[in-house]
């Protein structure tokens, strides 16, 4: 490659990228996943429009692991361990008992109704059975879903990736399952478990590192916390454990430890993230030939996304949700929530790679799948939740945005008091916020000036709080409280909101 080569490339991508985070705006609007948009960019650019070939699966593999490293290192960062925590069972029976039970029952309708043999039949259903990080992350933060529900959909995409990538890699090898179902249950136990213990250790390790080195420019913190994460990753990938499950359990830790610049650090994470996202969407655009798309792959991925959407989701969701007593509600949500994406695709590669018997069918119905599901479910997602009443009402009245006070491990809030917040009124003694929290400059019109107890909050203030790091979520349920119920919100609960 020369020097005018690579000016062309730069500009090319530099273009693209451009064009897709253009493109992340105009699918907010028409509520529609991101990654549809990418995939069609993808398409255009290939050899069936605009004449770009791109055929190596080994590298579309590849890369593929490569940008699902950075889109779990981003969600383990983002996600609250309170969330979580209260539903982790639920979230790691969906991502083991559940992928099995899924990949079983669509394995059968595809050998039975759709007349393939097992060895592909199997394939299909490992490579449908997980749901994909990114479009959970990207599609479900936006609509207000109880904590504990978003919590076990975050966990399951989090962490199911490593249970299917061990079920492909074993169907498409020869010789993979030589030891029969016990041997595959004891390979994916020591997987699972080794990348849960592995991620567990890096991430205990990163952050008592994290701790006591002061680097000495705050732009390297977040560079760090993603060479911990892909370290996690790697180290787990050498002794033969899950990756995937490591990257993700170090990344949560990390996320929710007290350590310096995590605001820049998930800053940084979720633009990596939004970029790996963009890359491995259009690779995987590229890599498609629609013009070898037959009507038995359209058939076939209709088949297939129906049977996984109306039975085998809800019958694995209902096995593993019914003996931790999960409400029918929130289970009829998870259900329809599984949200497929790059993954069912990037885990069909594999068998692309290894030159599997109709693997370039496996490949084309999986594309198909993935783009008719995501057309049809997610739009409707947040008014499913509302129609089963499991969203919770976040006020958006006080608009609060955050920056870290790192020497004295507190966080500068700015609140913006606006045209329908009850703060309106409110004085600074009765907003109570928690203790060692002070309002230090409220902004006004075009001047500022440093509060006192009795200083009344007028519409269009923009409030300068600092609030001890370990006090922030309850402040910010303070401000929202008042924000919304005006000043004698929550007045027996006290404080804390």
């Amino acid at each position: 490659m020369d020097s005018d080569s690579l000016d062309q490339m730069l500009l090319a991508g530099s273009a693209i990228v451009l064009l897709a985070i253009l493109a992340v705006r105009v699918s907010v609007r028409v509520g529609l996943p991101s990654l549809l948009i990418y995939l069609a960019m993808g398409v255009v650019l290939g050899e069936s429009v605009l004449g770009i070939e791109f055929d190596d699966a080994k590298t579309a593999h590849a890369l593929g692991f490569a940008a699902l490293v950075v889109i779990l290192t981003e969600g383990g960062l983002t996600t609250k361990w309170s969330e979580v925590k209260p539903v982790i069972g639920l979230g790691l029976a969906l991502a083991t008992v559940g992928v099995a039970i899924s990949a079983g029952i669509v394995a059968a309708v595809a050998h039975f109704a759709l007349d393939l043999p097992w060895e592909l039949a199997l394939l299909v259903g490992a490579v449908t059975a997980p749901t994909d990080a990114a479009a959970v992350f990207a599609v479900l933060r936006r609509v207000p879903l109880r904590p504990s529900l978003l919590g076990a959909l975050e966990a399951e995409s989090g962490l199911n990736d490593a249970t299917a990538v061990l079920l492909v890699v074993l169907l498409s090898s020869e010789g993979g399952m030589e030891h029969g179902v016990p041997g595959f249950l004891a390979i994916a136990a020591f997987e699972l478990v080794g990348g849960l213990l592995l991620g567990a250790i890096v991430g205990v390790a990163g952050a008592w590192v994290l701790r006591r080195v002061a680097l000495p420019a705050s732009g390297l913190y977040p560079i760090t916390f993603m060479a911990i994460a892909v370290l996690s990753y790697a180290g787990a990938a050498a002794l033969h454990a899950s990756g995937f499950a490591a990257v993700y359990i170090t990344a949560l830790w990390l996320g929710n430890s007290d350590l310096s610049h995590r605001a820049s650090t998930r800053s940084f994470a979720e633009g990596f993230a939004w970029l790996a996202q963009i890359g491995l969407f259009i690779m995987l655009g590229l890599l498609a030939s629609p013009s070898e798309f037959g009507v038995e792959h359209l058939i076939g991925g209709i088949v297939i996304g129906t049977v996984l959407t109306v039975v085998a989701r809800p019958v694995s969701v209902f096995v593993c949700a019914i003996p931790l007593r999960v409400p029918w509600r929130e289970q009829g949500f998870i259900a329809l929530a599984g949200l497929r994406g790059a993954v069912p695709i990037v885990l069909a590669t594999i068998p692309l790679a290894e030159r599997v018997p109709r693997s370039t069918d496996l490949f084309n119905v999986v594309f198909v799948l993935v783009v008719v599901l995501t057309l049809i479910t997610a739009p409707g997602l947040p008014a499913l939740a509302g129609r089963l009443g499991v969203l919770v009402e976040r006020p958006r009245d006080a608009e609060v945005e955050a920056a870290p006070l790192e020497r004295i491990a507190a966080d500068l809030l700015q609140v913006r008091v606006t045209a329908k917040s009850r703060l309106h009124g409110v004085e600074i003694s009765e907003l109570r916020l928690p203790r060692g929290t002070s309002v230090s400059l409220i902004v006004r019109d075009e001047s500022s000036f440093t509060p006192e107890l009795r200083t009344v909050l007028r519409r269009g203030d923009d409030l300068l709080i600092v609030t001890p790091r370990k006090q922030r979520e309850a402040t910010e349920r303070r401000l929202q409280s008042v924000s919304r119920g005006g000043r004698l919100a929550d007045w027996k609960r006290g404080g804390g909101g």
